[in-house]
C-alpha cells in the first residue's frame, strides 16, 4: 500500500506515488517512473536515509540511460498519430500536467531543505542588493540592470564573509545550438563531515528564463511555482530543468509552435555549467568558516 503524496495548498490535487508509474507520454514516461521512486522514498522511507541518498540518486537519474531520454525528449512527435492523439486526450493531458507539477514541487521541497539557513541568508543579501542597486552600466535599458545587480550581489556577499564570485558559461556555435555565454553567481559552502566544498548556484532571474509568450495555461501555472531567484545545488537545478523543459516542449506541441533550440534542456543546462572566470582568493589570505544551521560557508578573513 502506498502512502499518498499531498500537494501543499493552494494546489488541490492529491496523488499517489504509484500513479506516476503508469504514464505513457513518450517524452516523460521514463522520467516519471524514476522520479516516482524518489517520491515513494519520501512517503515510505526514513528521513535521514532519503536525505543522504537524494544527491546520489538524482545524479544517477540524469546520467543513466541519458541517450534513451534524449531520443524521446528531443524527437518530434508531430508525425506520430498516436502521440498527437495523446496531446489532446483530456485524461492524459490532465495526468501529464498534474504529474509535472507534483514532481516540480517535490524537487523544490528537497532543494529548499538543503542548507535552509544558508539560503535564507543569501536571499536577504539578494533582496538588499535589489533595494540599493544603482546601475553604473551605460548599456542598461532598464531600471534594474542584471549585469550590475549580479556584481552588487557578489560585493555584498563578500562583505558578509561569503566566498562568492561570478561564473561565466561559454559554448560554441554548432549545427544544433547557437553559440553564446551566460553569467551567474557561485557561493562555495561546506557541510559537516565533508572536506570538499559544495558550490551553490545563484541565478537572480531564474523564473524569467522559462517564460514564454504563447504558452498554455498549465505551463504558466507550472513556472509560477518557480522562485524568482534560484539558490541551490546544480543537481536540483538540473532536476528542475528536466521537468520544466519537458513541460515547455509539451506546451509548444499543444500550441503547434516550433520549439527553438534555446528552449531545449541540453541548451539550458549549458547556461549553468561554467568552469572558468572564477576569481579565487590569494594564497596569502587565511580561511575561516562559520556555520549556518548545518551548512558552513567558506569566508576569507581580512
Amino acid at each position: 500500500m502506498y502512502t499518498p503524496l499531498y500537494i501543499p495548498t493552494p494546489l488541490k490535487p492529491i496523488f499517489s506515488s504509484k500513479s506516476l508509474f503508469f504514464l505513457a507520454t513518450p517524452s516523460s514516461s521514463f522520467f516519471f517512473k524514476r522520479m516516482g521512486h524518489l517520491i515513494e522514498e519520501k512517503a515510505l522511507g526514513d528521513d535521514h536515509q532519503r536525505g543522504d541518498s537524494l544527491e546520489e540518486k538524482i545524479s544517477l537519474f540524469f546520467d543513466e540511460e541519458d541517450e534513451e531520454l534524449d531520443r524521446n525528449s528531443e524527437g518530434d512527435w508531430a508525425d506520430d498519430e498516436a502521440a498527437n492523439n495523446e496531446l489532446h486526450d483530456p485524461i492524459e493531458r490532465k495526468e501529464f500536467w498534474d504529474s509535472q507539477e507534483a514532481l516540480l514541487l517535490e524537487i523544490m521541497e528537497r532543494c529548499n531543505s538543503m542548507g535552509a539557513k544558508l539560503r535564507e541568508e543569501i536571499g536577504r543579501v539578494v533582496e538588499r542588493a535589489r533595494e540599493t542597486l544603482v546601475c553604473s552600466c551605460s548599456k542598461s535599458n532598464s531600471d534594474e540592470c542584471a549585469l550590475c545587480l549580479r556584481r552588487r550581489v557578489v560585493d555584498l556577499l563578500c562583505l558578509k564573509g561569503f566566498s562568492a564570485s561570478l561564473r561565466t558559461s561559454k559554448w560554441r556555435h554548432t549545427h544544433k545550438f547557437p553559440g553564446g555565454s551566460h553569467e551567474y553567481i557561485e557561493v562555495m559552502a561546506s557541510t559537516p563531515g565533508r572536506k570538499k566544498q559544495i558550490p551553490f548556484l545563484i541565478e537572480l532571474e531564474f523564473r524569467t528564463e522559462f517564460e514564454m509568450a504563447k504558452a498554455c495555461d498549465e505551463y504558466r501555472r507550472l513556472i509560477a511555482q518557480l522562485p524568482k531567484s534560484y539558490i541551490g545545488k546544480s543537481d536540483y537545478l538540473n532536476a528542475i530543468l528536466r521537468v520544466v523543459c519537458d513541460a515547455a516542449k509539451r506546451s509548444m506541441k499543444e500550441q503547434k509552435i516550433h520549439m527553438g533550440p534555446w528552449r531545449k534542456r541540453s541548451f539550458m543546462q549549458m547556461k549553468w555549467s561554467g568552469y572558468n572566470d572564477r576569481k579565487q582568493p590569494s594564497k596569502d589570505q587565511p580561511w575561516n568558516k562559520f556555520s549556518l544551521s548545518g551548512i558552513t560557508a567558506a569566508v576569507v578573513v581580512k
